[in-house]
């Protein structure tokens, strides 16, 4: 069994398995990677970096693509800006 750490999401702390990455995280927070201009809910489609669906602020830095970043302890990821 593999351990845990704890990443905060939009304020929230998530505890996820180690070596998930952001969007794990984001998903295991019940959150949405972004919102379109439409207003619709957006996450990851591709998984591998190509489509950006899944961008995040990730440690203060925008437009993080959060499924190719691996998870660390005390993480701050936010989906609401």
């Amino acid at each position: 069994m593999s351990s845990s750490i704890a990443v905060r999401v939009n304020g929230a702390m998530v505890s996820v398995p180690e070596g998930a990455t952001v969007a794990v995280a984001i998903s295991m927070a019940g959150q949405p990677c972004r919102t379109s201009v439409t207003g619709e809910p957006r996450g990851p489609l591709c998984g591998m970096g190509i489509c950006f669906e899944c961008r995040a602020i990730v440690n203060g830095i925008h437009h993080s693509r959060s499924c190719q970043i691996q998870c660390v302890p005390d993480m701050e990821v936010r989906t609401d800006e």
